[in-house]
């Protein structure tokens, strides 16, 4: 290992410890990481290691940052048109008992997730399920922990399910339709569902004994429709763009889209929406109230995090960490790929019980495609979707297993502690283990086959 790769290491680790320990202030520790690599890489003081303000701005994916910022945005008015509260009475009024109220939720909220930004999905149905709870006099804590983790689930089956799904898209190239089918087999949607098919049935476990009856409560009236047209029409325009190729894969003299047409698409129906807002009631607060509504942290966090790993990848330490997993690959045999493989998945559900799964997704992204790469120049023949995959699997799902791990699990047990209930870590854990090693190991078996 070079001296700058030492270098960069050692400065890496401590970035992320300190993200690790300071939660409340993870985006402003990533920026100052970023600035910190950006001084050393201008100033020259390792002759091998150059990286200056240009360098750094340009590995900040925009295209990511307003997908996410303008999914937020329309997801906000989503909200605020209680079209979420109507779909969640129309869902209760077909249920009778606990046992099946719990399951209903929490089956909506990955349904919702798997659209909709993870922490918007529990904020939306969690109020819900609390009003229920508090009619029945029943405890609120399992139902909540359960929409968390199935809304934390759900968010890998689409490309605008979470923000480790659209970072994964951009690494591996893929496109709304390819989490359905790419390259003529089953995408990560199908994986993710079958995940959740088997929690359903922990779920059904689970809650056996909560047989209590449920009364049908006067549902939500709901009178401006736009927001939910406007997210709908998000979709639809992501599914239509993703036939279109980038110019990478557009073939000579065939029309290409640019680089940043997923974020202009969700900016566009955001930016739509707020303008609509506007004229609807003649009041500019509105605009205020929905930007405010953005996640700023997140979107801060990701800038710093962008300029820190091509700051690693420019030192070399990617390729070091990369080469050092594939060459775990053996003899090339398909027992040993199935390592590799396995190490990957399970190592991310390690490290996403303890870490946020989106700067752990971030920094693993490119490694895999070190991994692939290595894999397939020293003749083992490994898709590089097997591995990208298996990496969402390990990362999103693996983030469950505890309270910290996962931004959906963090916003579940607030609400809460609003509500004035004390949530235990053993609480947490007793429907999150069970729950997380279901869907995981369906899925990391699953992907096996499918793909090799």
């Amino acid at each position: 290992m070079s001296g700058v790769t030492l270098f960069a290491t050692i400065a890496f680790i401590i970035i992320y410890l300190c993200i690790f320990i300071f939660q409340n202030a993870r985006p402003y520790i990533a920026l100052a990481g970023a600035a910190f690599f950006i001084i050393v890489g201008s100033l020259g003081i390792f002759p091998d290691f150059t990286y200056t303000l240009p360098m750094g701005l340009g590995q900040i994916d925009w295209n990511v940052l307003m997908m996410i910022a303008g999914t937020m945005g329309t997801v906000s008015l989503f909200i605020d048109s209680g079209m979420p509260e109507l779909m969640s009475d129309i869902l209760l009024s077909k249920v009778h008992t606990v046992k099946m109220m719990v399951i209903v939720m929490s089956v909506f909220a990955g349904i919702v997730s798997a659209f909709v930004d993870n922490v918007a999905t529990v904020l939306m149905i969690a109020p819900v399920a609390l009003s229920v709870c508090k009619k029945l006099k029943i405890s609120p804590i399992p139902v909540i922990i359960s929409i968390s983790l199935s809304s934390n689930l759900q968010g890998a089956a689409t490309l605008v399910g979470d923000t480790t799904s659209i970072l994964l898209s951009k690494a591996a190239g893929l496109d709304f339709m390819d989490f359905f089918v790419v390259d003529g087999k089953p995408g990560m949607f199908w994986v993710t569902e079958a995940g959740a098919l088997v929690s359903v049935f922990i779920m059904l476990v689970i809650f056996r004994d909560q047989n209590q009856t449920i009364e049908e409560n006067e549902r939500t009236k709901v009178e401006d429709k736009v927001p939910t047209i406007l997210l709908l029409l998000t979709i639809l325009s992501l599914i239509l763009a993703s036939f279109i190729p980038y110019k990478d894969n557009a073939a000579p003299g065939q029309f290409y889209k640019p680089d940043i047409t997923n974020g202009l698409i969700c900016i566009t129906y955001f930016a739509i929406g707020l303008i609509r807002e506007v004229i609807r009631t003649k009041n500019k607060d509105a605009v205020k109230k929905a930007l405010k509504e953005l996640d700023y942290y997140t979107l801060l966090l990701l800038m710093g995090l962008f300029i820190i790993i091509g700051a690693v990848v420019e030192a070399g330490l990617i390729d070091e960490i990369g080469g050092l997993i594939a060459g775990l690959s053996g003899d090339g045999s398909r027992l040993s790929v199935f390592f590799v493989y396995s190490v990957i998945v399970w190592m991310s559900v390690l490290a996403s019980a303890f870490v946020d799964n989106i700067p752990y997704t971030a920094t693993m992204l490119p490694v895999v495609a070190v991994v692939a790469s290595r894999l397939s120049a020293s003749g083992t023949v490994v898709p590089a979707n097997l591995l990208y995959f298996g990496l969402l699997v390990g990362a999103t799902l693996g983030g469950n297993i505890t309270p910290i791990g996962a931004s959906a699990n963090i916003t579940g047990i607030g609400i809460l502690k609003k509500a004035g209930e004390d949530v235990k870590s053993s609480d947490f854990m007793k429907i999150s283990v069970p729950f997380t090693l279901g869907a995981v190991g369906s899925g990391w078996i699953l992907l096996w086959f499918i793909w090799m």
